[in-house]
This record gives C-alpha cells, sequence and structure tokens, in this order.
C-alpha cells in the first residue's frame, strides 16, 4: 500500500486495486472506505502516529472499498456509517447486484478485480449509522449517488474545499469519466452530473489520482459536458 499525503490532514492509502482516504479533525480520523478484504493491518501502519480513526464511512459496499469493514469496526471506538440501501448489503440483509458490464468492463474487470470477492459477495460488517442525501457528518455532506450501487455516496467537505466521489467518478491518465462496473449505467450518468458543483480543492476519486491545482476543473468540465464521458461504454 502506498500513502500520499494530499494536504496535512488527508492522506490516501493506495491499494493495488483503488484507494481509502483519512481525514483527520484535530486527532480524530475519519477514513472514507476501508480498501479489499484483509488491509486493516496496513491501515492501522499507514496511521501509526498520525491519529486514531472514529468513524469509517463507505462510499458503497463493493470489497474493494468495504472489503476490511468488518477488520477495522473490531477496533476500539470505531462508527461505521453507509447510505441505507447499501447497509442492508453490508449487514447482510440484502444481496448485492451484478453489475451491468459493457464488454470493454467485462475485460477489464477480469484484469482488475483478479482476486476479490465478487460483487454480490460482500464481507458482511454492522453498519451503526445509516445514511441518506444530504446528511451531515462533521463537515461531511453526503452526496447520494447510486447508479453504480444503490447507495453509492460521494462526500463534500465544503469548508476545506475536498470532494470525496467514490466510484462514480473514475482518473485515469488526465482524463475523468463515469466511472466503470454500474448496475443502472443511466442513472449513475445522473448521479455524476451531481458532482459538478464549483468549490473544491482536492478531488479524491475511488480510482485514478485525485486532482488539486489547476487540475480540479476537470471534473466539473466532464460533469458538465452534452455528453458524460463514458470511454468504456
Amino acid at each position: 500500500m502506498d500513502i500520499v499525503d494530499l494536504a496535512p490532514d488527508l492522506r490516501m492509502l493506495r491499494f493495488p486495486t483503488g484507494q481509502a482516504y483519512a481525514l483527520r479533525d484535530g486527532r480524530d480520523i475519519t477514513l472514507i472506505d476501508t480498501g479489499p478484504p484483509g488491509s486493516a493491518d496496513a491501515i492501522a501502519a499507514a496511521l501509526d502516529g498520525w491519529g486514531r480513526v472514529r468513524r469509517v464511512v463507505l462510499t458503497h459496499y463493493h470489497a474493494d472499498h468495504a472489503g476490511s469493514a468488518r477488520e477495522v469496526a473490531a477496533w476500539p471506538g470505531v462508527q461505521l456509517a453507509a447510505h441505507h440501501a447499501d447497509a442492508r448489503v453490508v449487514r447482510g440483509e440484502a444481496k448485492g447486484e451484478w453489475p451491468t458490464f459493457t464488454p470493454a468492463e467485462q475485460q477489464l474487470h477480469a484484469v482488475v478485480a483478479a482476486g476479490l470477492p465478487d460483487p454480490p459477495d460482500v464481507a458482511q460488517a454492522r453498519i451503526d449509522l445509516d445514511l441518506d442525501d444530504g446528511d451531515v457528518l462533521d463537515g461531511l455532506q453526503v452526496i447520494w449517488t447510486p447508479g453504480h450501487t444503490p447507495g453509492s455516496i460521494a462526500l463534500r467537505h465544503e469548508e476545506r474545499g475536498i470532494l470525496f466521489t467514490g466510484d462514480t467518478a473514475a482518473e485515469h491518465e488526465g482524463a475523468v469519466f463515469l466511472g466503470p462496473f454500474n448496475i443502472d449505467r443511466g442513472r449513475a450518468k445522473e448521479s455524476f452530473r451531481r458532482l459538478a458543483a464549483p468549490g473544491a480543492a482536492v478531488v479524491c476519486f475511488g480510482h485514478g489520482a485525485p486532482l488539486l491545482g489547476d487540475r480540479v476543473g476537470l471534473l466539473a468540465a466532464a460533469a458538465n459536458a452534452p455528453e458524460v464521458p463514458d470511454p468504456l461504454g
């Protein structure tokens, strides 16, 4: 796992597939996603001496984002939160759904998801707080972005100028586009457009390089384009 400090209180934890983020407030950390199964020890090592995880917010239930939720939930004093639609899946109350793959996505998934559980197979964990659109957690506003999964969310910290897109948007080689592997592509495109609001100084994707400085505008440009960029569609 690579550790990348994006700001004094914002740290990216990059796994072989995807990434999580740690947002610090004083000594308290909100962890955005938990990486694939078996990542808890690496996360703990990456944050040792930097702060203490008090809350985990899952952007959606896929294994590369929620795979270590149960492990992290065992840490003392940690609260887990997710949108209520995906919380049901993480708890084991409902079955996850397979994405509807395009031919290009089928080929990509075979490569990037090798060794990960299939999308419906979620490592079950407790969820302490069910979220809804517009909820605010210590300055983080929940933006419901269904389409990738039923309860996919993005998170915006307006005061700090940080946007976490989850997998609704992705970045690759300087291009920003619709994230792949969606259960409802049309709805995911509608959600993508919700990410166009200005004001972010840092944009953090579930997959791809964060946007900093002059590059931040790439997301708004993509979200406001006549057609949502969808190179794998």
